[in-house]
């Protein structure tokens, strides 16, 4: 009984060990998920936002909520410093801001600031509007929402308002522009409609919304905060986050209330996809990538083996192609630029002594005009015109080597014979109305004919060739030499 005793003591206490250990993994496991889960559920994503709203911002603010609502975070600060940007850019955040289970706190900062445009939209449909001191916002009348560029922009009070030089005039007046402006009375319409809905649903000032799209109106930090188109004026960020603590806010599942103290501050800056994006959505960029795209790939074709033209056209031509994918593209433009394009190259392969070359410059500029139908996407004036001029200055050179080439003597062929000079071999013999003999001609022996009488080593003139034999005349004399031999 006591050898058992002695037996068992031992593994009696190696399972006591063993279930301790357990015991410990196991809590220190569930302590490191309960300390993980607090300080995720206890953060506040940053995310920047500077210059003009464009696929890439979108790309970046709808991806950073999406994250922060993956990682639980209490709050998302959407600090903002931009002129404006594309309208559908804009309405994709913000549905994004109202789907959120994160309240999103638009925070227009630094100090000098502003969130003109489709920034005033997205303040108007973020949980928590904010602004640092001496920012502003407004300025959201929508612009070059399509159509020609160059067509008439409706008056600040909409239209409504006659002409005042008598009814004739007022009568021409609406026969032209009524279809030029039917479009942008749809597009101002619907963008008063959607701010006021934005301002009721978070109990913003619509008034003054639908004034900032109607006759483009701005309001400085402490106007907005005292005319109710914001909720906070917020220094800095710790500032922003004391001042909206207790604060409810209107969600999509219904009110709720923010805890913002004690917050971890995440900084969620743009990564190498949101810059690369930025950069090849930019109008200009795209534009050009268009062009090199085209080019190299007719390059290639022209120079098979060449290899280094096609790849750099192919990845330039995908990268523009992906740009025209996310910007608002008028397809006519681009259809016009691509047929300028192969008229261009056209008058190189078919000469038409310019008109190919014209035509293709013609539908080039106006389809780069025409190419981007949305507001602040507009292709440059002097880039296009810069890229015409090239192009026209191809034409003019490859004109001109043309012309320059019809009026060269031939190089090869009969006809680069009838442009020689010869040598006489031997005297020429009369024979009938004739004379008769040999010649030396591009080194080699010929039979010649002549009218007139031929000394042996006299320079000749072939004037045309019958089968082997040519027909002569005297020559200019021995300084043409070098062309006969």
């Amino acid at each position: 009984m006591d050898r058992l005793r002695t037996q068992t003591a031992p593994s009696r206490f190696r399972i006591g060990l063993w279930a301790g250990l357990i015991v410990l993994a196991f809590g220190l496991s569930v302590g490191q998920w309960v300390l993980a889960q607090s300080s995720s559920s206890r953060s506040a994503v940053v995310l920047s936002v500077d210059g003009a709203i464009g696929p890439a911002t979108m790309d970046y603010v709808v991806r950073g909520i999406e994250q922060a609502s993956e990682q639980d975070a209490t709050l998302v600060v959407l600090r903002m410093d931009t002129p404006g940007g594309l309208m559908n850019s804009m309405r994709s955040i913000i549905k994004t801001i109202l789907a959120s289970d994160v309240p999103v706190v638009t925070w227009v900062s630094p100090s000098g600031a502003r969130a003109a445009s489709a920034g005033t939209y997205i303040l108007y449909g973020s949980h928590v509007a904010a602004m640092a001191p001496a920012t502003n916002l407004g300025s959201a009348t929508p612009v070059q929402m399509g159509g020609m560029p160059g067509s008439s922009e409706p008056p600040e009070d909409g239209g409504d308002t006659p002409s005042s030089n008598g009814e004739d005039t007022e009568d021409a007046s609406e026969s032209s522009s009524d279809s030029s402006t039917a479009m942008e009375r749809k597009v101002m319409e619907d963008a008063v409609s959607y701010i006021r809905g934005l301002a009721e649903r978070h109990g913003r000032n619509a008034d003054w919304a639908e004034r900032a799209v109607r006759e483009a109106v701005n309001l400085g930090a402490e106007d907005a905060l005292a005319q109710n188109v914001i909720d906070v004026v917020a220094a800095d960020l710790d500032d922003l986050l004391t001042q909206i603590h207790g604060r409810q806010v209107v969600m999509a599942t219904g009110q709720q209330t923010l805890d913002t103290q004690n917050l971890t501050i995440v900084r969620q800056k743009p990564d190498w996809r949101t810059r690369l994006l930025s950069v090849i959505t930019d109008p200009n960029v795209a534009y050009f990538l268009m062009i090199i795209g085209f080019y190299g790939i007719i390059f290639e074709l022209a120079n098979p083996g060449s290899l280094y033209p096609g790849v750099i056209g192919a990845i330039c031509l995908v990268l523009a192609l992906f740009a025209f994918q996310v910007l608002s593209v008028n397809y006519a433009g681009l259809a016009l630029i691509l047929l300028g394009l192969a008229f261009i190259v056209g008058e190189a392969f078919m000469p038409s002594f310019g008109m190919l070359g014209i035509g293709g410059i013609i539908a080039f500029v106006l389809g780069s005009i025409i190419l981007m139908d949305g507001s602040h996407q507009d292709i440059s004036l002097p880039a296009i015109g810069g890229t015409a001029a090239v192009a026209g200055g191809f034409i003019l050179w490859t004109v001109t080597r043309f012309m320059g080439l019809r009026r060269k003597a031939p190089a090869v062929g009969m006809e680069h014979v009838s442009e020689e000079r010869c040598r006489a071999l031997d005297d020429f013999e009369r024979d009938g109305d004739h004379y008769r003999g040999h010649v030396q001609l591009s080194g080699e022996r010929w039979k010649a004919v002549s009218d007139e009488p031929v000394t042996r080593g006299q320079w000749l003139r072939v004037e045309r060739v019958d089968g082997l034999t040519v027909t002569v005349s005297p020559g200019d004399g021995p300084h043409d030499s070098k062309e006969a031999i």
